[in-house]
């Protein structure tokens, strides 16, 4: 599970880097938005990389999608992430997504550790192939697990959890996930309560309370992970803030 903005470079200097590295202003979106968000903007336009940075070796646009993956003939040595260029506070992301083998994760409210390799830190929405992480708020590079698919959880200002509900038994929310196809991820974050939806149903709820690890502001990313081949994508990415 697991950049500031990087320097520009001419096109040449980006092709030895191996980095994608563009910008587009947020524009209205022209598709059909859900009610909850009637106010969302479009942070991908469906056919470049304008506006996200990352390793142009593991990020690519393919049939409109943003699409990141690992081979087996380059794996790489550690999780690495495709960084959307602006931080965001209080906001609700709308996407659509597949993934294909392993494990990914939509990064918020997060940081770049590594501005050369990509590594983030912080908050993560899981995606993963093998049925056991899906949907859970993991902490990449800090706390690990903070909520599991099912619960609610309150973590007080001095880190201790708490579960303070359910959001449904865990093996019967995977029901909601279409497997080898695409799903819709929402996730909504304000203030200290993070929700993690999956086709319109909770799967976890985060109450971050704690004092020296809790995040407010940060970048949003998604993750190629270490590991095994596995290739995820991204589409309609649609981000209203609050």
């Amino acid at each position: 599970m697991r950049i500031r903005k990087v320097p520009f470079f001419s096109l040449f200097a980006l092709s030895l880097l191996g980095v994608t590295h563009l910008h587009a202003q947020e524009t209205k979106s022209s598709a059909t938005t859900s009610a909850s968000e009637p106010d969302a903007v479009e942070i991908f336009d469906g056919k470049t990389l304008a506006g996200w940075s990352g390793l142009s070796s593991n990020w690519r646009v393919e049939d409109g999608a943003i699409t990141g993956e690992n081979t087996a003939e380059a794996p790489i040595p550690q999780n690495t992430f495709l960084v959307y260029d602006k931080p965001v506070r209080d906001f609700e992301l709308v996407l659509e997504f597949k993934i294909q083998g392993g494990n990914s994760g939509i990064q918020y409210r997060s940081k770049v550790l590594n501005k050369e390799k990509f590594v983030v830190g912080g908050y993560q929405a899981d995606i993963d192939s093998g049925k056991r992480f899906m949907g859970i708020n993991y902490e990449e590079q800090g706390r690990g697990i903070l909520t599991e698919r099912g619960e609610i959880i309150a973590i007080d200002k001095d880190g201790k959890k708490s579960k303070v509900g359910t959001t449904g038994d865990p093996d019967a929310l995977l029901s909601r996930v279409r497997w080898d196809d695409w799903n819709e991820y929402r996730i909504v974050a304000r203030g200290s309560v993070l929700q993690h939806y999956i086709n319109g149903t909770l799967m976890s709820e985060t109450q971050d309370g704690e004092t020296a690890k809790a995040a407010t502001e940060g970048i949003i990313a998604f993750q190629v992970h270490a590991g095994p081949p596995m290739k995820v994508q991204f589409k309609n990415i649609r981000l209203k803030k609050y």
